[in-house]
Formats: C-alpha cells, sequence, structure tokens
C-alpha cells in the first residue's frame, strides 16, 4: 500500500538533493523556517495568537529533508501544491493523519518492532502475541484513516488525496477488514490481556473444535480444524470454594478431562492452541507487510504537510500574504510584494514587498546604497524558489519562475576557524564547486562575492566569471558593490538591444532615506557610504 503524497507514483525521496544543500540553508536562513514550521500556532477563541507550540523535531528534520530535494517537472508541483491546499481547508485531517502515524510507529516500536523478529526463534509464544497485537493496530487505525477519508470525501479535490481513498477502499476493503478482525475476534484469548477480575468479572477462554478420524493406536488422522472462538466465561478466582466446585462438575462430565492438573495434556493443548492461532494468523499476516510501510511512508509524509499549514499559520501571524506560485519559461522572473519570509520569522514583523517583471532576462544585476535591502531582496526570491520547488506557497501576492534543480547560492562568508586559506581563494573554491556541478537548469544567487579584495582586481574576477556563465546560458541574480564589474556590464547591455541583463538598484530618497525598494536603475558610481557615517555620527552626537 503506497500513500503517495509527495509524489504521484512513488512514496521514495528518489530526486538527488541540492548539490551544497548546506550553503542554501546557510545563505538563504532556513533553520529559522525549519523551525517555525515545526511549531503549532494555538489561537484564542476569539482567533488571537494564544501561544506558539514546542518544536516538533520529526517535523523540523522532514522539512528539511523534502525542501533539500527539489521537484522538477511542473506536474509535479502542481500534484504537491493541490494535496496542500486540501489540507489547508481541511486542517484537521492533516493533523489527524500526523498524530494516527506518530501512534502506530511509536506503539509498534513499545511492541518491539524489529526485535521481536529476531527473539523469533528463541521465544515464538512472545513472536506471536507480538504479531496479533501489529496486526490489530493497524487494521485499528487504517479503519480510521479510511472513515476519515470517506467523511471528507466531497471536500477533497486534489487527485493525491482521492486516490489514497481509492487505495484504501481497494486494497483494505469493508470484506478484508471483516475476515481479519473475525480471525483477531477469535483468537482473542491467545493474547491474555482480559484475564482479570476488572474485565467484569468475565475470562475469556479459547473454544476449539478439531474433525479427525482415529486409526490404530487411537491415532489422529485427517485432523481439520472446524472452529476457534473466544468465549467470555465468568470470573472464578482460582483455588475458591466456586472454583473447585465448578471443576467437580466437569470431572463428572463423561469424555472430559482437565487441561489444568494434567500437566502433559496442559501442555499439549499449550502447543495446540499455538499451531491452531499461528495457521489462523498467517492467514491474515501480509497486513503487516502489506501495510507497515505505508504508516511509515505517511508519517514522513504527513509531517511535511503539516509543517506546511503550521508555515501559513506563521504568515497569517504577521499578516503577510501568500500565493501559490507558477511555473514559467527559464528568462522570466516575476512577482508582486514579495516578501522575506525568514526575516519576518526571525524580526516577527512585516516586511517591505518588491516587485519585478524580467522577461528574456538571464542575468540580474542589483546595486545602490548600503543598507538599501539589496541582500533581503536577494535571499526573498531564493527562499521563494526554493518554497515553489517543494511544492509550498510563497510570501508574494504573485510569484512566477522557472524550475532549476541546480540551485547554487554564493554568499560572501565571514572569516573563521574553518577556512583554511584566504577569504578570497575560499570564495574562488566555492565558486569552482559551483562551476564543476551546473547541470543542465542552475541557477546561481551570487551576494556581494569577490569583494574580498580590492574594489578593481574584485571588479576583474566578477566581469570573467559571470559574463562566460551568462554566455553559456545560467541565470545568475547578482547583489554587488563592485561598481566597476556593474558599470562596464551596463554599458555593454547599452549597446546591445537585445540583452539579456536587468539592472535593479535599492532607492534612496533625497536625505538618504531608504525605501527598501528594488527599482530599475543604472549602476551608480558610489554606494552611498557616507549616509551611514553620517547616520552614525548623528546617533553619537545624541
Amino acid at each position: 500500500m503506497n500513500s503517495f503524497l509527495l509524489y504521484d507514483q512513488t512514496d521514495k525521496l528518489m530526486d538527488p538533493p541540492y548539490y551544497d544543500a548546506k550553503s542554501i540553508i546557510q545563505d538563504l536562513g532556513l533553520k529559522a523556517l525549519f523551525l517555525s514550521a515545526a511549531k503549532e500556532v494555538i489561537y484564542e477563541e476569539s482567533g488571537q495568537v494564544k501561544k506558539i507550540g514546542k518544536e516538533d523535531l520529526y517535523i523540523q528534520d522532514c522539512m528539511r529533508k523534502v525542501m533539500m530535494i527539489p521537484l522538477r517537472t511542473e506536474e509535479a508541483i502542481k500534484y504537491r501544491q493541490d494535496i496542500l491546499r486540501d489540507f489547508l481547508e481541511n486542517e484537521d485531517l492533516i493533523r489527524s493523519l500526523y498524530e494516527i502515524s506518530s501512534k502506530v510507529l511509536e506503539e509498534w516500536n513499545k511492541l518491539g518492532r524489529g526485535v521481536m523478529e529476531k527473539m523469533s526463534n528463541s521465544n515464538p509464544a512472545a513472536k506471536l502475541i507480538s504479531d496479533i497485537r501489529v496486526i490489530s493496530l493497524l487494521t485499528t487505525h487504517l479503519h480510521m484513516i479510511r472513515d476519515m477519508l470517506e467523511e471528507r470525501k466531497e471536500k477533497l479535490h486534489s487527485h493525491g488525496l482521492r486516490s489514497l481513498l481509492k487505495r484504501l477502499k481497494e486494497e483494505y476493503s469493508e470484506e478484508r477488514e471483516a475476515y481479519v478482525q473475525k480471525i483477531l475476534t477469535d483468537i482473542d484469548f491467545y493474547v491474555g490481556d482480559r484475564e482479570t477480575e476488572e474485565f467484569g468479572g468475565l475470562v475469556v477462554r479459547p473454544r476449539i473444535v478439531l474433525e479427525c478420524g482415529l486409526e490404530e493406536g487411537l491415532k489422529f488422522s485427517s485432523l481439520r480444524l472446524q472452529e476457534v472462538a473466544s468465549q467470555n466465561k465468568k470470573f472464578y478466582k482460582p483455588g475458591g470454594t466456586i472454583d473447585k466446585l465448578q471443576e467437580l462438575k466437569n470431572s463428572r462430565i463423561p469424555d472430559s478431562f482437565s487441561t489444568v492438573k494434567e500437566i502433559a495434556i496442559r501442555d499439549q493443548t499449550t502447543q495446540l492452541e499455538f499451531q491452531v492461532v499461528s495457521y489462523l494468523i498467517g492467514s491474515v499476516a501480509s497486513i503487516v507487510s502489506d501495510f507497515g510501510p505505508f504508516f511509515d511512508n505517511l508519517h514522513l509524509q504527513s509531517a511535511f504537510y503539516l509543517g506546511a499549514v503550521n508555515l501559513k499559520h506563521q504568515m497569517k501571524r504577521f499578516s503577510l500574504e501568500y500565493c501559490f506560485p507558477k511555473v514559467c519559461d527559464k528568462d522570466r522572473l516575476t512577482f508582486r510584494e514579495l516578501k522575506e519570509f525568514v526575516m519576518c520569522l526571525e524580526q516577527r514583523v512585516d516586511a517591505v514587498g518588491n516587485t519585478c517583471d524580467m522577461k528574456h532576462k538571464m542575468l540580474l544585476i542589483v546595486t545602490g546604497a548600503n543598507q538599501g535591502g539589496k541582500s533581503t531582496f536577494l535571499r526573498s526570491i531564493g527562499i521563494a524558489q526554493v518554497m515553489m520547488q517543494s511544492g509550498l506557497m510563497v510570501t508574494a501576492e504573485r510569484f512566477e519562475s522557472a524550475i532549476f534543480p541546480d540551485l547554487f547560492t554564493h554568499f560572501t562568508r565571514r572569516e573563521d576557524s574553518e577556512m583554511n586559506s584566504g577569504r578570497l581563494d575560499e570564495e574562488l573554491n566555492r565558486m569552482n564547486q559551483i562551476i564543476e556541478h551546473l547541470g543542465e537548469r542552475p541557477l546561481i544567487l551570487l551576494n556581494e562575492s569577490f569583494a574580498t579584495t580590492t574594489e578593481k582586481e574584485g571588479s576583474v574576477i566578477a566581469y570573467d566569471i559571470i559574463k562566460a556563465l551568462n554566455e553559456i546560458g545560467v541565470k545568475i541574480l547578482t547583489v554587488t558593490h563592485l561598481l566597476s564589474f556593474a558599470r562596464k556590464m551596463y554599458q555593454e547591455c547599452q549597446e546591445r538591444p537585445d540583452s539579456d541583463i536587468e539592472f535593479l538598484s535599492a532607492e534612496r530618497l533625497q536625505g538618504g532615506v531608504r525605501t527598501f525598494k528594488m527599482i530599475q536603475h543604472a549602476p551608480e558610481l558610489t554606494s552611498f557610504g557616507l549616509d551611514l557615517y553620517e547616520e552614525i555620527v548623528e546617533n553619537r552626537g545624541k
């Protein structure tokens, strides 16, 4: 049985992850996103946020694992988006699926999942009891999942969830369920959980009817099982008066004997019960192999969607609009009021949104004032791209981009103890790794790259590398203070009316006020660092 909630045809995370997922997570600050996805937003009855729940480490890990494996087709993205839309409209369903799968796996582990298989030779009776309890556990919760989906089927529109319900009804049909439940009811006596006085004064006892012939020496032949059932009988304290009277009554019944007092008969009876129950449970044992992996897959997949639902509530918490992105051609990138989601999560505020419409462009160069929001702008695109390629919604009114499974980030790094060479050498080594692993559809995000050397040398390096990558069709978005490089690219662009290069600049109003908006603008000859100097001096004077 397959759940198929992440992909249409497989439950496995088959596609390769981003080449340098660690850098993507670090440069885009995605740890904060994974952490927020792992926390439930709890509301008051009035609709106000009451508190934020504790992080679920499993959800956090699943979000990281799934989001670092990009979807590679528009169909795969739409498939996941449609399922997420259903869960956003039916939040109780995704929370129940996650809770059920978590409970099943937790209880299964308590029953010795994996351990009992190793103990089967040393203690077959214990293994048999464990198998019965596992089958009962799986079937009980399969019934619950099937009923939940059936009750909500009119509200479910995605192919993924409708197909899941269809498969459940086919592979765990009511007929199959009835057969399994009858077997479990008939052999209930073997588990022995109810043999207590507290259970309504009753005790569960077996009724086993066999048909056989007799050969010479009163040996059985043609042994056939006719009936097995569990019977509730009144519980009498062993050794008590009523128990002794019952034994006396049974002893006077012709052709009857005690299976308790006669040790040899008792051992044979125990063995007979074991063989009968083993035979019956063997007829339904396929439940474990058929549906055991289903709960493993459902646990991971429901964790991802529950994390996505939690992110939606984080967006609501900070009044962020969101949309489901659309796929377009690789030379186009368009969005309206795109906001940097991670910054909103970390600073717990709304953010300035940016609007952009790049058509027939493969290189974006962003320049402008220091502290003008350029790096934030670049991160907002990178975060949205990763979320889109995970099938998630993004914090924008509209977002359209191509699919770039070969996504790379190259952000300037602070010098630390892990660096074995100078910062420029470290930057060049990372760029070399990116170039060596370019795939068919690469996107590179460059943030202040090659700024660790002089402006002149950095501009030469940036020009040579970025120009070469642009000529072979690599899409590049770069934020830079290397103004010589930017001006040279702009001059060449002016000479080519069909240029595929776009230039944006961080808006700066009179008096040095930053709006954190990116506007179409030619690269200027300054980053307005004096604005920051004057601001620092002014603040010190106060």
